[in-house]
């Protein structure tokens, strides 16, 4: 499992810096029956970290973050996702805590992880 679970976080890494630019320094995974669940630290760019030193800017990073990543997942899937896991992705709930720079993402999947 611990394979399956480093290919999963190869494909979130890469999919994430391809889109934004950077991708997570780090990423915890562990797959619970149907779901997912990883958390990734040091994801924002030089960029997003200086826009969140205000209050406004935050919301910024924030908003921006968590829509993207929905969007980009509801649109297509990143390659090699499903055929890893052997199962097919449902949902994915995503957010940010800006301030500590974490991450986490929750994917549901139509049936249990083997």
């Amino acid at each position: 499992m611990s394979k399956k679970i480093h290919d999963f976080n190869d494909i979130i890494r890469k999919l994430r810096k391809k889109n934004f630019g950077k991708g997570p320094e780090r990423i915890h995974t562990v797959f619970v029956q149907n779901m997912a669940i990883s958390t990734l630290y040091g994801n924002l760019t030089p960029a997003e970290q200086f826009i969140a030193r205000t209050t406004e800017g935050k919301e910024t990073v924030h908003r921006a973050r968590t829509k993207l990543i929905q969007n980009l997942y509801a649109s297509s899937l990143p390659e090699g996702l499903e055929d890893l896991l052997g199962v097919k992705l449902n949902y994915l709930f995503s957010d940010i805590k800006v301030e500590e720079d974490i991450a986490v993402s929750v994917f549901l999947f139509e049936a249990n992880i083997q």
